[in-house]
């Protein structure tokens, strides 16, 4: 399957992906940073490394956390968390609609490619 991936650049060294939004995304729906991060297979360490990062690289925090007790704590995005997440989607879906004919020309190139690497070699020879 052919398809765009999307990074935005920020400055010097700051970038946010796929990666860092499927982590927003994650926690939103798993509730907390651990699930989010075994749902990824990454360490909860890992996970928060990319969250200091996602704070540092927009300057405002993108989760919300609750200690235990009663309601059992949790994380939740913020709503700065949540309009990241709306803004990066929709820049990658708008390039996805925008790059659409040259994915499938990608994809047809490379399908021709494999195809001829598989075609097994005729045996017979000119002239028989």
């Amino acid at each position: 399957m052919t398809k765009l991936t999307i990074r935005v650049d920020l400055g010097h060294d700051a970038a946010f992906g796929p990666g860092k939004a499927r982590l927003l995304e994650m926690i939103e729906q798993a509730g907390s940073i651990r699930s989010a991060s075994d749902m990824m297979g990454m360490s909860y360490r890992r996970a928060w490394l990319l969250l200091k990062d996602i704070q540092e690289i927009f300057g405002v925090p993108v989760i919300a956390t609750a200690t235990g007790g009663k309601n059992g704590g949790g994380t939740a995005l913020t709503e700065a968390g949540r309009e990241i997440v709306d803004c990066y989607r929709t820049i990658e879906s708008s390039a996805s609609r925008a790059a659409a004919p040259q994915l499938r020309a990608l994809s047809n190139i490379s399908a021709r490619s494999k195809a001829k690497k598989r075609k097994p070699p005729s045996n017979r020879r000119k002239g028989q």
